[in-house]
């Protein structure tokens, strides 16, 4: 029997297996984030402060994305996930056994949350990109969109769970889950025995260097900077129920930690929806419409929230919030990813929820702030105004884009090999590499030479150039010459396999408006010049 649309990932048998590891931490999520949000609530009943615990949540990810997602790259995946889920099984742990003996305050509770951040931060590059490696490329947005189903499944039942759990059981019950649910994942990651990875002859990249990598490739790639823009627009605004809802519950509707609970349940059953009609909607909408429309349903969701005074007009607040928050954040990271090669995926997806948290967490404080100084009510309208005028401005940000991968047939000219003196030498060698490549460009063409040029800039940055300039000849008005560097010998032959199809129809263009036969690059190796012993010029 065929698959429906919104479930056809599931037919992968290693996705599946990573899809319900990944709902079981999910609900533990949910139960932690509840758990920790209304026992602040109760320690500290201040809008500023309960917004604290969503900002320990976030923070790791600026310290920490950009170097969990470089490890991921290049370290083996399956080990580091079981890592960072075991230093969180113990953090979880700790804090229900805290809380248990009565011994956490709001310090306390917010360092614990932010120890838990730090796993969160490390681990979720590696899964995100394990997760896409489980499914063709076809797949992956609605593969992305289905975790978020599960997500929301857990989001549906796991915070109303929770306020079960807080009523009869207090916060440490719906801690001690938490713990429950990672141990539960490191076993499924100890029996699982990943597939063989193609290895590499070249070394290991560095960790400083892989970083370096990382940024400038989502530097120079058009669709992750629009990627980032439409993210950040979306969750800047995005962040206020989030900031806020546990004081609308408490003060604006007066009501206690189980309609907490239902009410974020609500919203995950709106990301479900959401996950589950996004086929449906991808098929008739570009991926930045899909963005836009889930943008005017949150802020919808927002603006109804800010003016509720009953359980039932914000529950239908958050069910808006959560198909437009699921399905903006499903589309946008899959466009993250799909625009991102594999050698570099876990770092360009640190990279994005790096910008995705950067935007959440501003917004978070912000929001909080702002619902201290002037109202829960007025800080909601504020949020729901600034993000529809967010959302309109950022459609300029194209995130449809997709490069072609043809282009007229032409040579790549090889560069001379390295020298026998130096075969020996160069893979020790430190040293940047300077490369460049001719060209002869007639007249006419010089328009659409610049055009590619200016494409190639980018492919040269992507694939590792730190550096990279087109030189005109002052002498001859039809030669040219493209110099970049690299940082050593190793990224160097990186290069060609950093390339994807696209880019390199970027340079079989560019070649093919070479006059005549086409010139072979030059490598240059740079070298430190030392003077002669005894030597005293200068």
């Amino acid at each position: 029997m065929a698959l429906p649309a919104a479930l056809v990932p599931l037919r992968h048998p290693l996705f599946r297996m990573l899809w319900l590891t990944n709902l079981v931490v999910s609900f533990g999520v949910w139960m932690q984030n509840t758990g920790a949000g209304w026992l602040m609530a109760t320690l500290s009943p201040d809008a500023l402060t309960v917004s604290l615990v969503s900002v320990a949540t976030i923070l790791p990810v600026f310290l920490l994305a950009l170097p969990a997602g470089a490890l991921a790259d290049i370290v083996d995946k399956r080990l580091f996930i079981i890592a960072t889920q075991s230093w969180m099984l113990a953090v979880a742990a700790i804090l229900a056994l805290l809380t248990y003996a009565g011994w956490v305050g709001a310090t306390t509770l917010l360092m614990l949350t932010f120890a838990l951040g730090l796993g969160a931060a490390m681990n979720n590059p590696a899964w995100g990109t394990v997760m896409a490696e489980s499914v063709p490329r076809r797949d992956l947005v609605q593969a992305i969109a289905l975790n978020g189903v599960g997500f929301n499944i857990a989001r549906a039942v796991g915070p109303a769970l929770a306020g079960v759990l807080v009523v009869f059981g207090g916060p440490e019950l719906a801690f001690a889950l938490n713990a429950v649910s990672y141990l539960a994942v490191i076993f499924v990651l100890l029996t699982w025995r990943r597939g063989r990875v193609r290895s590499s002859s070249l070394p290991r990249e560095n960790l400083l260097s892989a970083m370096r990598a990382g940024m400038r490739f989502v530097r120079h790639s058009p669709i992750m900077r629009a990627t980032m823009a439409r993210t950040a627009a979306f969750f800047f605004a995005g962040a206020a129920p989030w900031a806020m809802l546990p004081l609308v519950v408490k003060q604006q509707l007066g009501l206690g930690a189980g309609a907490f609970g239902i009410l974020l349940g609500l919203m995950g059953g709106g990301g479900v929806a959401a996950g589950m009609m996004l086929p449906q909607i991808r098929a008739r909408l570009s991926r930045g419409a899909t963005v836009f429309a889930a943008s005017l349903s949150a802020c919808a969701g927002i603006a109804l929230l800010a003016t509720a005074s009953h359980w039932a007009q914000a529950a239908l607040a958050m069910v808006l919030f959560g198909i437009g928050w699921v399905s903006a954040s499903s589309v946008a990271q899959g466009a993250a990813q799909l625009a991102a090669p594999a050698w570099v995926r876990s770092r360009a997806l640190a990279i994005y929820q790096l910008g995705f948290n950067f935007a959440l967490g501003l917004g978070t404080l912000f929001w909080g702030w702002l619902g201290t100084r002037l109202g829960l009510q007025t800080a909601l309208i504020a949020a729901a105004a600034t993000g529809l005028v967010l959302a309109v401005l950022a459609r300029r940000f194209d995130i449809d884009h997709e490069p072609a991968a043809t282009a007229p047939a032409a040579s790549l000219p090889a560069p001379e090999a390295v020298d026998p003196d130096l075969v020996a030498v160069m893979p020790k060698a430190r040293g940047q590499v300077l490369e460049s490549q001719p060209y002869r460009i007639a007249a006419a063409d010089r328009d659409r030479f610049l055009a590619v040029m200016a494409e190639l800039r980018d492919v040269r940055h992507r694939a590792g150039a730190v550096d990279w300039q087109l030189y005109e000849d002052i002498a001859h008005a039809d030669a040219w010459l493209e110099v970049w560097s690299v940082e050593n010998w190793s990224d160097h032959l990186r290069e060609a396999s950093r390339m994807a199809e696209a880019d390199r129809a970027v340079l079989v263009r560019a070649m093919a408006l070479n006059q005549g036969a086409p010139i072979a690059p030059s490598r240059f190796l740079a070298v430190a010049p030392r003077l002669p012993r005894g030597d005293d010029s200068g």
